[in-house]
């Protein structure tokens, strides 16, 4: 394959803001993925991204803008999520599970009873290869504020994920980092609509987080490397999905997938080194 056909990709508009989207969610897509991963918050993000369904469907009715109803409606399912498990005897994993699946459907339900000219295959899994310029300063904004508070209170938001009361007691609003948090959650999950659309921006919520998690010991690192391994997948799966003709974000899905699985095969070869050196240390000894 000689160098033109390789450069292929990059001559075509639509490639490049393929492209572009991929930079622009992947930042805050890996660095929300880490809080998710230590806080055990995996479930949620999949409730909130299926729950954002019906408020796309209404803001469109309405003649608003998607963005207010999908992140009215992430909102609502977090909120409604962390009510139902505080006031009931049901865990919150099994009411994540109702209420995101209660959304969907709602969602899907509205979605059959208008006229609309919206695919509905573009809003579950994406259109990254029709983004259009205001689509992608819309990601690009949310991705600069999402991206940006994290960064700047990622210890916080730690010392919340490991231990909500030592951050009370450090004089911390835990309120305010938890509904923050699923603010964030929400607005990015809006962000990768164009890019992954609801049903995969599970997996760049989730895989990018878990893989750094088996790379490195420390969070700080884990917060780069989850950066680093979300932008490669998401660029070499559009780069890949061209010469396949397949779809951009299944594809980049399974690039995260296989990382994920390198990731723990690394692991497990240390952690069985580890284990034969510590027994050849006891029998030496």
């Amino acid at each position: 394959m000689d160098i033109d056909t390789l450069l292929l990709p990059f001559r075509f508009g639509f490639m490049q803001n393929a492209f572009l989207i991929c930079v622009i969610v992947s930042v805050p897509t890996a660095l929300l993925s880490c809080f998710l991963v230590v806080k055990g918050w995996a479930l949620m993000g999949d409730a909130v991204s299926h729950a954002v369904l019906p408020g796309i469907v209404l803001a469109y009715i309405l003649g608003l803008p998607l963005i207010v109803g999908a992140f009215a409606a992430g909102m609502t399912c977090a909120v409604a999520t962390g009510y139902l498990a505080t006031n009931s005897r049901v865990k919150q994993d099994t009411v994540m599970g109702v209420v995101f699946s209660g959304m969907f459907g709602l969602g899907i339900v509205l979605y059959v009873s208008v006229e609309t000219n919206a695919h509905l295959d573009h809003i579950l899994f994406g259109n990254m290869l029709g983004v259009e310029a205001h689509e992608l300063w819309t990601a690009a904004i949310i991705a600069l504020g999402v991206g940006g508070i994290l960064v700047l209170k990622w210890r916080d938001w730690l010392l919340h994920s490991f231990d909500p009361a030592q951050a009370q007691a450090s004089g911390l609003w835990v309120n305010w980092l938890h509904y923050g948090m699923l603010a964030a959650l929400s607005l990015t999950i809006v962000a990768t609509l164009s890019a992954a659309g609801l049903i995969l921006a599970i997996g760049l919520l989730i895989a990018p987080g878990a893989t750094a998690f088996l790379l490195v010991r420390t969070f700080g690192r884990m917060l780069w490397v989850s950066v680093l391994v979300c932008v490669t997948a998401m660029l070499l799966g559009t780069y890949a999905s061209f010469f396949l003709d397949s779809a951009p974000a299944p594809t980049i899905i399974l690039i995260l997938t296989a990382l994920f699985v390198a990731a723990f095969a690394r692991r497990q070869i240390i952690t069985r080194r580890m284990s034969a050196r510590r027994v050849e240390d006891e029998q030496a000894a």
